[in-house]
């Protein structure tokens, strides 16, 4: 019986003398090692992960400002096109005004010159009158204004002012019988509308 006890005895201490062995320091500083390395790979994935974060809000924000760059730019770009625009009909408004002006003095070379008597005609004043005229129609010309034409055309509300009716057998109906007036346009719009005589 001791005999047996002392050889179970003696494999419990070999027992241990082996799993002691294999908790040594080396064991022990590689098996820390494991778990530090364990921790850091979990460490660097959240690090990587948050990395990848901020990442994705770098570029949103980057996006997010090219977006505004563009639309403000293309704000900018309407907002030059609308002050042009509004530039040139502002001009061609205070354009319209002053040669809406003018018309009435152009009137009146023309119904001075009309009523030149035959005897009169070129004597020296006559002919200044003229050439003044010639100047002015050539300066309005250039300008961009045009007389309407009226007398035998169709009658146009947009360019005709229909002030008196007139029975003529040999005009159409609707055609323009007689001007009493004349209109002008400046460039694509009216300054002022013929006004005429239409025959029904």
């Amino acid at each position: 019986m001791e005999k047996g006890k002392e050889e179970e005895t003696s494999k419990d201490v070999k027992q241990e003398e082996k799993e002691a062995c294999f908790e040594t320091p080396e064991n022990e500083a590689g098996n820390q090692a494991e778990e530090a390395g364990s921790a850091d790979g979990e460490e660097k994935k959240e690090k990587k992960g948050l990395f990848g974060k901020k990442k994705d809000a770098k570029d949103a924000q980057i996006e997010d400002l090219t977006d505004r760059l563009k639309r403000s730019m293309a704000e900018f770009d309407n907002f030059r096109k609308r002050t042009d625009k509004e530039k040139s009909a502002m001009y061609e408004i205070g354009a319209k005004d002053v040669i809406e002006k003018i018309l009435p003095v152009v009137d009146n070379f023309e119904r001075g010159l009309s009523a030149i008597p035959e005897d009169a005609k070129g004597t020296p004043f006559a002919d200044g009158m003229e050439k003044i005229y010639k100047q002015l129609v050539k300066t309005l010309d250039d300008l961009g204004v045009k007389p309407i034409e009226a007398v035998g055309k169709e009658f146009d509300p947009n360019f005709h002012n229909a002030v008196m009716h007139v029975e003529d057998e040999n005009l159409g109906e609707n055609i323009v019988a007689a001007e009493l007036q004349k209109g002008y346009m400046y460039r694509d719009s009216v300054v002022r509308h013929s006004m005429v005589q239409v025959a029904n």
